[in-house]
């Protein structure tokens, strides 16, 4: 999915996992000899928290900043990333699924229609 195909609902849901998805992943750090595990913070970082207040403000030019700023980060993403948070978004590209899977809007590869 490239950047370009985020509307701001899509880009708000796809935020709101990536948040989840960097907030997940944890460090771990020796403190005075004693190893602690710290949840990641790359999130706040990457100030995904103002990002997602912009995609879900009232005013339609916060929206489209936020839109704008969200697209930015999306494009910084590594795939498998990227991947993690079209899944947990339910996003799939209908080419990649099998004839039999009811979201497939393919036809059939033979030319024949099912009622043939």
């Amino acid at each position: 999915m490239q950047s370009e195909d985020f509307d701001i609902d899509t880009a708000l849901d796809a935020a709101r996992a990536l948040e989840r998805v960097l907030a997940a992943r944890i460090h771990r750090k020796k403190v005075w000899g004693q190893e602690i595990v710290v949840p990641g913070q790359l999130g706040e970082a990457l100030k995904l928290p103002s990002i997602i207040a912009q995609l879900s403000g009232k005013v339609a030019k916060r929206r489209e900043k936020g839109l704008s700023n969200f697209q930015e980060l999306w494009e910084t993403l590594s795939q498998p990333t990227k991947e993690d948070v079209l899944n947990r978004i339910g996003w799939y590209d209908p080419k990649e699924l099998d004839w039999e899977d009811k979201r497939s809007n393919r036809r059939p590869t033979s030319g024949k229609t099912p009622q043939e």
